[in-house]
């Protein structure tokens, strides 16, 4: 891949009682801010190749490692990943530059925390793009309650929730071998494994499909999670039935202008009424997987860009 990108340097930031270690570039008089929301197990360094574009287009691009990730704080109590804390810390983030409103865009969880935050905080979300996670209906059944009636208590949502440190233990102990064997592209088509889906990556041993990024690319990511451990990012899974009760008396319809982009082959699938719940909103796709920014940045570059100026 030959796309030139220069990540920045990062600095710490205090909100919302913590501290995020934010990656910044553009800032200036008169540049739109757009800030980036990486997923699990992710790092803001995921969105390296969308900088420079975003930068030379006029914006001013904000990359924060969330709670739980990097250099930015990992509270120690479970609820303080909950969905309230979560937009709170990207709130505060927009106080502290003075921005009313912000671009927001998220891939995976990151989209998770964007769909909320455009229902939690309305006013400060002025146009949404999202990565691979289209949004979530609130049902009528929590979030992992629905998800084991469906997938059964092996599924991973379930069993990060079910048996807490179990999951966590294994990936910490396996962190290369884990992120290796996930962050994966063009994988042969295959039976359904028996067991924990992450539990499996991280005590295989045979890597599949091709890798999405570099090793040294990798690296990044897994002094990140050498450093802080799985259990702060795994916290953001255990507050999904607190963060269904959170939303109960929240408005479900997200007004503003947005863009969900869907992997081709990822193996998320479409949300097919989507437009019940996001009116304003164009989808697109990539043949591409679940790893979108990074398997596909150019054409994702100019399909976000093309869609900006629109």
């Amino acid at each position: 891949m030959n796309i030139n990108f220069e990540f920045p340097t990062p600095t710490l930031i205090s909100v919302n009682v913590i501290e995020l270690e934010v990656f910044e570039a553009g800032q200036g008089v008169g540049r739109q801010p757009i800030i980036l929301c990486h997923g699990w197990p992710e790092h803001a360094y995921s969105w390296r190749y969308q900088v420079t574009p975003l930068v030379e287009a006029g914006y001013h691009v904000i990359i924060p490692n969330q709670r739980g990730y990097g250099n930015s704080t990992c509270p120690k109590e479970v609820t303080k990943y909950d969905i309230e804390h979560l937009t709170g810390d990207l709130v505060e983030l927009l106080d502290y530059y003075q921005y009313e409103n912000a671009i927001f865009v998220g891939h995976d969880w990151g989209a998770s925390v964007v769909w909320n935050m455009a229902m939690l905080h309305p006013e400060r979300v002025s146009k949404i793009i999202n990565l691979c996670l289209p949004y979530q209906v609130r049902g009528e059944k929590p979030w992992i309650d629905f998800l084991e009636e469906i997938f059964g208590e092996d599924y991973y949502f379930v069993h990060f929730n079910k048996k807490p440190g179990v999951a966590d233990a294994i990936l910490d102990d396996n962190a290369a071998q884990f992120l290796t064997n996930l962050y994966r592209k063009n994988i042969p088509a295959q039976a359904p494994s028996q067991g924990m889906e992450m539990i499996n990556l991280a005590n295989s041993t045979q890597a599949l499909g091709e890798a999405v990024m570099s090793d040294k690319d990798l690296a990044v990511y897994l002094n990140g999670f050498k450093q802080t451990g799985f259990t702060p990012s795994i916290n953001w899974y255990r507050n999904l039935n607190r963060n269904w009760h959170l939303l109960a008396e929240v408005s479900p319809i997200i007004h503003q202008p947005t863009l969900m982009v869907y992997g081709e082959k990822d193996i998320i699938p479409p949300l097919p009424n989507i437009q019940d719940f996001v009116p304003n909103i164009d989808i697109e796709s990539l043949d591409a997987g679940h790893w979108i920014q990074e398997e596909r940045p150019e054409e994702l570059n100019k399909m976000i860009l093309n869609w900006l100026s629109e």
